[in-house]
């Protein structure tokens, strides 16, 4: 999963000329959060209660990668 995030990401800045990416998933998911980590993105903050499942609202971490990062 770490390899094909690499990819999209490099697709995204290099075919489409994208500047920022973003990458979002819930708190609690800690194996999505290492894949985010493993690929360059860099963890900006949590938003509260910022998606909706069937039990209510959760947490979310927002990761970040801006051209030239990686």
């Amino acid at each position: 999963m770490v390899e094909a995030t690499k990819r999209i990401s490099r697709w995204a800045f290099e075919d489409l000329g994208l500047h920022r990416l973003r990458l979002c998933h819930a708190v609690a998911n800690s194996a999505s959060c290492r894949v985010a980590e493993k690929a360059g993105y860099s963890i900006e903050g949590t938003m509260r209660s910022a998606l909706l499942h069937e039990d209510g609202w959760h947490d979310e971490h927002l990761h970040a990668l801006v051209h030239g990062d990686a």
